[in-house]
């Protein structure tokens, strides 16, 4: 793998089966789980699917009107 410029930042392309192998998509997290001068561990990050899972599983409902305010969401 080779590592590239990516604004400010380094990027590092995955090959497709280390892709396929973690089932990622676009928007996935990893977690760097190991690393030594030679090599990095990385996993799959669950925490958001997870809590998205959970909070499905309570099944709220929101009122028919509700609407999101972001203004104020962040009034403070």
């Amino acid at each position: 793998m080779q590592v590239s410029k990516w604004g400010n930042s380094l990027a590092v392309r995955l090959p497709k089966a280390l892709v396929d192998d973690l089932g990622l998509k676009p928007g996935d997290e990893l977690e760097v789980v190991s690393a030594t001068p030679q090599r990095i561990g990385i996993a799959k990050d669950e925490r958001r699917a997870l809590a998205v899972e959970r909070m499905r599983a309570r099944a709220w409902s929101m009122p028919e009107d509700y609407a999101f305010d972001r203004e104020e969401a962040n009034a403070r």
